[in-house]
């Protein structure tokens, strides 16, 4: 006989808690899509977390962030087109940024990385001028064009490394790390004043 009300509470405490997830509507939540801002934002971080984490190349960042400032450009001119305003087609076409994004997502997944703990002088210096930028993209204080042209010089830097590297056995003849020095003192110079002349993203 318990067993029998022991199995009838049981239904009924069940049939209590089903109610309440039966009576719960069937629509799905929707987000809503980002806006244009919000994924360029989101792009520039994920650029930013590729470029620190060393995923991303100086040349690859370089690419990157050209288009990036393409399709920025691109917007600027619908809008002066259109009274500061989008239309539909120019939102359609802005979704280029869809294959930006895919671009992204390549490049860090490529194998192709930025020795993030060098050993060298050179490296080191490398790898900080690298974290600066990193941060200018992930706080806004580097458009995407100002970045591309700073990993331009890094890339041709790293480049000019590799080259004199091979040529030399592996090492850098003093005459050649005086050189390197100075490329990356106008580096280090041409990205503060970038991270400071007053221009974001």
């Amino acid at each position: 006989m318990n067993s029998v009300i022991e199995k009838a509470l049981f239904a009924g405490a069940l049939a209590v808690l089903a109610v309440p997830a039966f009576s719960q509507t069937a629509t799905p939540a929707t987000t809503p899509a980002p806006t244009i801002q919000e994924r360029k934002e989101n792009q520039q971080d994920r650029i930013a977390n590729g470029v620190q984490s060393g995923q991303l190349t100086a040349g690859e960042t370089k690419n990157l962030e050209k288009k990036e400032a393409g399709l920025n450009k691109e917007e600027s001119n619908m809008r002066k087109a259109d009274d500061g305003h989008l239309t539909a087609a120019d939102r359609a076409r802005l979704n280029r940024q869809n294959r930006l994004s895919s671009n992204i997502y390549r490049d860090k997944h490529n194998g192709a990385v930025q020795n993030t703990n060098p050993k060298t002088e050179v490296g080191k210096r490398q790898e900080n001028q690298q974290d600066r930028i990193a941060q200018g993209i992930k706080s806004g204080q580097l458009t995407p064009r100002e970045t591309a042209h700073l990993d331009g010089r890094e890339s041709a830097i790293n480049k000019e490394v590799k080259n004199d590297r091979a040529a030399n056995g592996g090492k850098l003849t003093p005459a050649e790390h005086r050189q390197v020095n100075r490329q990356q003192n106008r580096t280090s110079n041409a990205i503060y004043r970038k991270k400071h002349n007053g221009r974001v993203q």
